[in-house]
């Protein structure tokens, strides 16, 4: 869990000789660094929003190597050794070894500088777009995790019409993230950094703990059973160890009857069949059906529907938006729609605003549409009442 540390003027963030537990970001405010050896004090300066400090001593572990110190009301987050690493660590093996060899030669010229020359401060401040882009992108990840334990991450549900029943037969989870002082996150930039450490796995974990939560809800209110939720996990996430275990058990704790819960499963370029398919089959052996969403774009790979089986194809909205205006996107929906049928899936088109388009798609034999004419994705509150009132309304009918 990240650490936000509030200070007052003068108060120490940490001292010189302290052990390098952690890097700190600050928010806002300002800290100012000073060293002593041996007579003499030395000022390496003021850090201010944006800018990182301790990271060399928390890399190699050597001890603060000055003293911080709030100048004014000041707001940091701390950065964990191991997020640190993990980037480190997951990053080509030639910039790690380029990192350790600077890291060694910085400490060496440390230590045969002469007690009392002035040290090099660690701490400096970051002019470069590049740089301050990557700052920027700690604090984000900082933010995510604390977004995850204090549950402010958001989860709603877009419905999926089923254009045969005339009726909302599903649902699509969708989470959201929305902060004080930026608004809403876009879900591709988080989601992306999220991939690029193990925060994947929890925000998964997250998700589908809230959807397992509305399915029950719904269950338990007496609703059809049918409707499903279908929760998004990349490949990545899919081949975790032990995710597809935690995906059927949760399942089976919550005692959801089979096809309640869906996955689905974003066209990615680096799908890896063997381990994906495994996964796939087991747990589509508990009850738990699969999507292949998004195809058409991306990284489209007819490989997919040959190696993997999946239960739906999901058309990209950017073709039945198109769909009138160009015959070519309309022979690209008729294309999926065949193929999709031809290896027993059903076809679920994103993007639908028009009912014209919806027209269109029925007579096209697609069987699930999912876009703004349909309805936006809703809270789970406004998903639980609205069906329990469809329920009653049917009952009485």
């Amino acid at each position: 869990m990240t650490i936000r540390r509030e200070l007052f003027a003068g108060e120490v963030l940490y001292r010189q000789g302290d052990p390098s537990d952690c890097a700190w970001l600050v928010e806002h405010g300002a800290i100012e660094l000073v060293s002593v050896q041996g007579r003499r004090t030395i000022n390496h300066g003021v850090l201010g929003p944006g800018e990182l400090i301790g990271e060399l001593g928390m890399l190699d572990g050597a001890p603060r190597s000055a003293t911080a110190t709030a100048r004014g009301e000041t707001a940091l987050l701390a950065i964990d050794h191991d997020q640190f690493l993990e980037r480190l660590d997951a990053g080509d093996p030639i910039v790690r070894t380029l990192v350790d060899s600077l890291l060694q030669r910085t400490r060496s010229i440390i230590a045969s500088l002469p007690m009392d020359a002035a040290l090099p401060a660690e701490d400096v401040a970051c002019d470069d777009p590049e740089e301050r882009s990557g700052i920027d992108k700690i604090r984000l990840e900082a933010r995510l995790h604390d977004a995850l334990h204090g549950n402010t991450l958001e989860v709603r549900y877009q419905p999926i019409y089923d254009i045969h029943e005339g009726r909302v037969a599903s649902y699509e989870a969708l989470v959201r993230w929305e902060l004080p002082d930026r608004g809403p996150v876009s879900p591709a930039e988080f989601i992306k950094l999220a991939e690029e450490t193990s925060l994947i796995v929890p925000v998964g974990e997250y998700v589908l703990d809230r959807v397992i939560g509305v399915l029950t809800g719904l269950r338990d209110a007496g609703i059809d059973p049918l409707h499903g939720i279908a929760v998004n996990l990349s490949a990545k996430q899919l081949v975790e160890p032990g995710m597809a275990r935690q995906i059927v058990s949760r399942a089976q704790r919550a005692k959801l009857p089979p096809g309640v819960l869906k996955l689905e499963v974003t066209e990615s370029r680096m799908l890896d069949y063997a381990p994906v398919a495994a996964v796939m089959q087991h747990c589509r052996d508990n009850g738990v059906p699969f999507a292949l969403d998004d195809f058409g774009t991306g990284y489209s790979n007819l490989t997919h529907l040959h190696k993997l089986h999946f239960e739906f194809v999901k058309v990209d909205q950017a073709f039945a938006r198109h769909m009138f205006d160009s015959p070519r996107a309309m022979a690209i929906v008729q294309a999926i729609v065949a193929m999709a049928h031809g290896i027993g899936a059903e076809v679920v088109c994103e993007g639908v605003e028009t009912r014209e388009q919806l027209q269109c798609l029925r007579e096209l034999g697609v069987r699930y549409a999912q876009g703004y004419l349909i309805g936006q994705a809703a809270p789970a509150a406004a998903v639980l009442s609205g069906e329990a009132a469809r329920a009653g309304a049917a009952a009485a009918a």
